[in-house]
């Protein structure tokens, strides 16, 4: 008898189902990961609906545990019995939309400039670097392989992701800084940061290294990791330019409704553009 039995075959075979469907690494391993902790709790168990609401109820019970991100375990859950081809399939939890951003999780430009100088200040250049590239293109930590000596020789790099082809344009004066240091550290060609043993760097290198500035930049942990440098390029860009169009293209959206999320301002900067209004006589 066939049961809805979650296996290491199935899911290793999930795992290479996502691939052939060009999903990026970092959605393989979350899904994966996601499908593994659902088993785990299951302890050995067959997945049924009520199994699988009792499992959304659990993970909402968890404090530590947000809705958003509740939501992106219902959807690793769906893809996986979906792919199964189970008669199961969970709504997402109802989140109202946020107005507003949270302040204590909004990078200023002035806390990113702090960062850069603590990252000099502890003798860090790929570090110093990494931050202005991710900051000044808006590309994603997982496309910075895209970064290469040619891309910064042609001040073009030419990035694929989630099997959209899209050139990001390199700053100028970063261009002679990226190809100085992949000079002295004897890398002619291919991806420019890389770890000790060659292998591009990764989200969880870059994070963990950003963390150690927080201390002697003066700025908050909740702030600080790389997406977030992502995002205060796409604040900076609409400010200067006001086109969510174009914006939308250079970050490599779908929709625009994506990037208006990087849009969002915090409570206290609409107060104050409010308050400016000066309609309070």
């Amino acid at each position: 008898m066939i049961t809805n039995t979650i296996t290491a075959e199935n899911l290793s075979a999930y795992r290479e189902y996502l691939k052939s469907e060009e999903k990026a690494a970092a959605t393989v391993e979350k899904y994966g990961r996601d499908v593994r902790a659902f088993a785990a709790w299951l302890c050995g168990a067959e997945a049924t609906k009520q199994s699988a609401l009792d499992y959304k109820q659990y993970l909402h019970e968890d404090q530590l545990r947000e809705a958003a991100g509740i939501n992106a375990v219902i959807a690793a859950l769906n893809s996986f019995f979906a792919y199964m081809e189970w008669s199961i399939k969970l709504k997402p939890l109802k989140i109202q939309r946020q107005t507003f951003r949270a302040a204590e999780k909004e990078l200023t430009k002035d806390e990113y400039e702090r960062l850069l100088k603590a990252a000099l200040a502890k003798g860090s250049e790929r570090l110093y670097l990494v931050l202005q590239t991710i900051c000044s293109t808006g590309i994603r930590v997982s496309e910075l392989r895209f970064v290469t000596v040619e891309a910064a020789r042609s001040g073009m790099a030419v990035i694929t992701n989630k099997a959209k082809t899209r050139t990001v344009f390199i700053p100028n004066k970063l261009m002679p800084l990226l190809l100085k240091y992949a000079k002295g550290r004897g890398i002619s060609s291919g991806c420019i940061f890389t770890t000790k043993s060659g292998r591009p760097l990764d989200r969880s290198n870059i994070w963990a290294e950003m963390k150690k500035l927080c201390v002697a930049a003066e700025v908050e942990p909740s702030k600080v990791f790389p997406h977030n440098l992502r995002s205060l390029f796409a604040r900076m860009f609409y400010g200067a330019e006001k086109d969510i169009a174009r914006l939308a293209d250079i970050l490599g959206h779908s929709s625009v409704d994506t990037t208006r999320i990087y849009l969002m301002e915090s409570g206290e900067t609409h107060t104050k553009r409010v308050d400016a209004l000066g309609l309070v006589v």
